[in-house]
């Protein structure tokens, strides 16, 4: 068994079908499926039951995924082991973040790094959950940090420690702004403006429910824009939007509370290089 070859299989559990485990390898259909039966031949079992839709792991497939795994991971640690010696790390490590103070976490990792290998390069993109996880699936992207719930059977992931909480962004002339926090009940009757990310977070709220969302967002900036323009009050994370100075805008904090951890996410069964798997080592050290 090749390490390609386990790279293959991986890549078929990862995306639940042969055709597109061949796209996202960039290689044809018909030589990855041969490929796979050949292997299934040289290990005189079957390792995936092929449905309609998605195929299913057998018993001696979940088996043969588990060794795939470590030994995809001996050969990246060897790659990695061989590249330390030179000292000559280079190559890009992809982010996609939520605008968030947790993006710090990430931010500091990435510092770190390149004081000890300046070769490496980082390529941020800004954007909502929904954005994120289709540059991530489509392989634009090594990493997203994202605010709701991960599939762990897809991800794997480190959870961030919760900083962020959601406050009302608005004019600093406004009634509203007299008040020490807001309640669900003071923003009835009110045009908002809300993150996209944000609404599967508050959808199950029963307050949520009866108020009135005039607009959604994916950038901060935006909606502090259309807060100071007269659209709305913005709900959003805090923290982002600086409201010192002769800013006309100004945030409370929504209360109750809901504080929100961040997941920074990247797919499983994949070839790590060594400049993606140090900066997931050094994000680790960091919340450490």
């Amino acid at each position: 068994m090749e390490i390609r070859t386990m790279e293959y299989y991986l890549a078929v559990v990862r995306e639940g079908t042969i055709s597109a485990a061949a796209e996202s390898l960039h290689v044809a259909q018909p030589s990855l499926s041969r490929q796979m039966k050949e292997l299934e031949d040289e290990l005189h079992t079957t390792l995936f039951i092929r449905g309609n839709r998605k195929i299913t792991l057998t018993e001696e497939g979940m088996i043969l995924r588990k060794r795939a795994e470590e030994m995809v991971r001996l050969a990246q640690m060897t790659q990695e082991e061989i590249a330390q010696v030179r000292n000559n790390i280079t190559g890009t490590v992809r982010i996609g973040a939520g605008e968030s103070h947790a993006f710090h976490y990430l931010s500091r990792a990435a510092s770190e790094i390149v004081k000890r290998q300046p070769d490496i390069h980082f390529q941020i993109v800004s954007g909502d959950t929904e954005d994120l996880m289709d540059q991530l699936n489509s392989g634009l992207i090594d990493f997203a940090l994202i605010f709701t719930e991960v599939d762990h059977t897809l991800y794997q992931n480190i959870e961030l420690p919760a900083e962020d909480g959601f406050g009302v962004l608005m004019p600093k002339d406004c009634e509203l702004s007299r008040k020490e926090q807001i309640h669900y009940s003071d923003l009835e009757g009110l045009s908002l403006i809300i993150s996209r990310a944000a609404l599967p977070i508050f959808s199950n709220s029963e307050e949520f429910a009866h108020l009135h969302i005039v607009a959604t967002y994916n950038l901060i900036y935006n909606a502090s824009l259309l807060v100071e323009d007269g659209l709305g009050y913005a709900i959003c994370f805090d923290k982002l939007i600086n409201t010192t100075g002769d800013s006309h805008l100004c945030q409370r904090p929504l209360v109750p509370e809901t504080k929100k951890p961040g997941n920074l996410i990247w797919k499983k069964y994949q070839i790590l290089s060594p400049a993606v798997q140090m900066f997931i080592d050094v994000v680790r050290q960091t919340i450490n």
